[in-house]
């Protein structure tokens, strides 16, 4: 299959996440997004969590707010 076939495969569904304001790059942080839930509901307070976080996925302060921010944001209603 090339690049081509399977981005015209998956045409609608690419569409949609991206009316929703999806950007590709989210994906990688799937796990890191899941540790900052487990650790919220157990507590923890934002500031320790982003600085665990940052040591842990190398990734600045700034940009975990932000991806948290982000994770958190309801999908609008043409996306869905």
């Amino acid at each position: 299959m090339t690049y081509y076939e399977l981005i015209k495969l998956s045409r609608n569904l690419i569409d949609r996440l991206n009316s929703a304001g999806f950007r590709p790059d989210d994906c990688k942080y799937i796990a890191l997004y899941e540790d900052y839930k487990r650790m919220y509901e157990a507590g923890e307070k934002m500031t320790y969590i982003v600085s665990v976080l940052h040591d842990r996925y190398n990734v600045c302060e700034r940009k975990i707010y932000g991806l948290i921010k982000r994770f958190k944001t309801y999908c609008t209603i043409d996306a869905v």
